[in-house]
């Protein structure tokens, strides 16, 4: 089987690639699913302070995923004839989801609300997460989502020629992983409100970390990029977090 990268559909005589109509479509299906389960779960949220908490999340993440993203290759900023429109479209889920928890933590603090909101949107985010890097792996090498040369049996040929690993896989698969574990946790544990989206953050920054020593990157300080040196941070504030949870195991 092979496949021609980056793949696109024909829509209305026009050649549009897949990548940004999955991602569309991930984030369509996530908040119907968000939307669902707010439904089935009480929340003190009242709707206008749920909506706030919304675009809060958005704000940030979308600031957050093109700042982060385009520190993965401040030369080619400079380099670029135009600058904004290389800021634009430069972007990256550990920019969007780091910055969107600070947006959601400043949306609180304004609106008065101290409950943690986290838990009930980790499942729509790794559904969106999953069906977007579908998108990525269809999109070959002409997106800065694949993996560095390799000649392990895992290795693919994503539109360069060359066998590479495809990251975008490798981590849909940890996203299903992570999920049953996540579902495991949500069934078998008592834990306090915005645990599960703790361990959710640190099970995949940690992953992204390791994960980007097979990617292509552009150092930016000790020999990491951008992405990894944010989720260090971010790995660092989640575990100081789970150390003061202990979570009840129901028997």
């Amino acid at each position: 089987m092979t496949i021609d990268f980056p793949v696109s559909i024909e829509i209305f005589g026009h050649s549009v690639l897949i990548h940004p109509i999955l991602e569309s479509v991930g984030i369509f299906i996530a908040m119907r699913y968000y939307a669902f389960l707010r439904k089935r779960n009480k929340s003190s949220l009242t709707t206008i302070q749920s909506f706030s908490i919304i675009i809060g999340a958005l704000i940030g993440a979308l600031l957050g995923s093109k700042i982060i993203g385009t520190l993965e290759n401040p030369q080619a900023l400079l380099d670029a004839k135009n600058q904004f429109l290389y800021f634009w479209t430069s972007n990256t889920i550990v920019g969007g989801l780091t910055f969107g928890l600070i947006g959601v933590e400043i949306t609180k603090k304004i609106i008065g609300h101290k409950e943690s909101t986290g838990d009930l949107i980790v499942f729509p985010l790794i559904l969106a997460m999953i069906i977007g890097r579908i998108g990525c792996f269809l999109t070959g090498v002409y997106e800065q989502t694949y993996g560095i040369e390799t000649t392990s049996i895992f290795g693919m040929n994503l539109g360069d020629g060359l066998m590479r690993h495809p990251v975008a896989l490798y981590e849909i698969v940890y996203l299903l992983l992570l999920w049953i574990v996540l579902k495991i946790i949500q069934k078998k544990y008592i834990y306090p409100s915005g645990y599960l989206f703790q361990v959710f953050m640190l099970a995949y920054f940690l992953f992204r970390f390791c994960l980007d020593f097979i990617k292509p990157i552009h150092p930016l300080f000790l020999g990491l990029s951008s992405i990894q040196l944010t989720c260090v941070c971010v790995i660092i504030y989640y575990i100081f977090k789970l150390l003061q949870t202990k979570p009840k195991y129901i028997k």
